[in-house]
């Protein structure tokens, strides 16, 4: 009888699992299915093409995938190059802390193309994938000005305190900080526009929304002071930085895809105010697909007549951990990194640099998406990246971040789900 098996079922999203189909024929060739919908109704799927072993078993971390989604020896090849059915989605988990995502696993024989109802697999299986492990718990945040979820992990503390930030979408993005928590981080995912009460666009950066909510972290009973981390990508990476530049409580930076100048929007901080780059958006491509390719849109840095928007990265006194995908199609990330450790003290930064990953590097788990639609924008936008390069970026520079962030903030507590 033909098994298919996840090991363990359950899992964190950001965690390796095992797959194993057994009972085919010596030498059989089967199509590996791997499918979800996620909260919006929308279908995720990879499909892999394997030829079975002498035993008539298929195990995608021995044996390689002979085409689909992927070729060659990726164990988990089946969660990370899942591609949308509908073109330009991208797969975000919304209800981190109420429900794991749900992935049916299906062996079919022979290479199938398309598979419909009337195909029945030979087996099946579903795992679940988690952005929160055991007992963290989701507390919403509306104090103040700030606006967000703080995710504890389980137990008394102190931890480590994290902000975690998205880019210009606005909103309130949770899954990075559900699974930092995972790993024994207090986390507190922010948002900074297009939430709540919050501002519906982004007009300027006013610092002291961000500064507020670094002391209103800190004063949580269950964070360990008196320094915390703070990552970003995209806009997320450039107030990262302002923060790292300006307020003393930030003592550990993880700088995803990002600048090192203002662009678009003032930075504002008290009787300070950083004038913005402006946007070209005159130079916007449209690509074959129609979307929005906005890597010409960004003016030369180095140009003198911009000097007054680069963000005074040499003021910073903690840590900065850069992480570069050199196929971003949004921005030259590589060089607002260069030009950034250039300002630095030497001792201050480190820069992971990732050939063929695109702008959007998550925890590993996260699919690549190259292209996507996004509030705010009237076409799809181009982010980049190469499938497999990305893959590996997102598991490499996922275990970085973790380390740099425990090494700066002191241990946290992993969970083992």
């Amino acid at each position: 009888m033909v098994e298919v098996t996840v090991t363990p079922q359950s899992s964190l999203a950001d965690r390796p699992v095992q797959v194993q189909v057994r009972g085919l024929s010596p030498s059989q060739l089967v199509t590996l299915r791997a499918s979800l919908t996620d909260e919006q109704g929308q279908c995720f799927q990879s499909r892999t093409f394997f030829r079975a072993d002498a035993g008539g078993e298929v195990d995608p971390g021995r044996h390689p995938a002979l085409g689909g989604s992927y070729s060659g020896v990726w164990p988990m090849g089946v969660f990370w190059f899942l591609q949308p059915d509908t073109l330009f989605r991208r797969l975000v988990k919304r209800d981190v802390a109420g429900s794991p995502y749900l992935v049916r696993l299906e062996v079919f024989d022979g290479v199938r193309l398309v598979t419909g109802p009337q195909d029945q697999p030979l087996a099946s299986c579903e795992a679940e994938r988690w952005y929160v492990g055991p007992g963290v718990q989701r507390v919403p945040i509306r104090e103040g000005r700030v606006r967000g979820a703080l995710f504890l992990p389980p137990g008394p503390g102190p931890f480590p305190g994290v902000i975690d930030l998205f880019g210009g979408a606005g909103g309130l993005i949770e899954f990075r900080a559900g699974l930092l928590a995972s790993r024994g981080f207090a986390v507190l995912a922010l948002a900074f526009f297009a939430y709540d009460d919050l501002p519906r666009t982004l007009a300027q950066l006013d610092l002291e929304y961000f500064e507020e909510a670094a002391e209103l972290l800190l004063r949580h009973p269950k964070v360990r002071g008196p320094g915390l981390g703070v990552v970003g990508v995209s806009k997320g990476a450039e107030v990262a930085l302002a923060m790292a530049t300006f307020l003393p409580q930030v003592v550990a930076t993880v700088w995803i895809n990002g600048t090192a100048f203002l662009h678009g929007n003032p930075l504002v901080y008290k009787d300070l105010r950083i004038p913005p780059i402006p946007y070209y958006t005159e130079r916007v491509i449209f690509t074959e697909v129609g979307a929005m390719d906005n890597s010409a849109i960004f003016a030369d840095p180095r140009d003198p007549a911009y000097s007054s928007s680069a963000i005074p990265v040499e003021k910073i006194r903690g840590k900065v951990l850069f992480v570069v995908g050199e196929a971003d199609r949004s921005f030259n990330s590589k060089l607002f990194a260069e030009l950034a450790m250039a300002r630095m003290p030497r001792e201050s930064g480190r820069v992971l640099s990732y050939p063929g990953a695109g702008h959007l590097i998550e925890p590993p788990g996260s699919p690549l998406c190259s292209i996507s639609s996004i509030r705010g924008t009237p076409r799809p936008v181009v982010w980049g990246g190469e499938a497999q390069a990305h893959a590996k970026a997102q598991d490499h520079s996922w275990q970085e971040i973790v380390q740099f962030l425990e090494f700066h903030l002191g241990p946290a507590a992993s969970m083992k789900l």
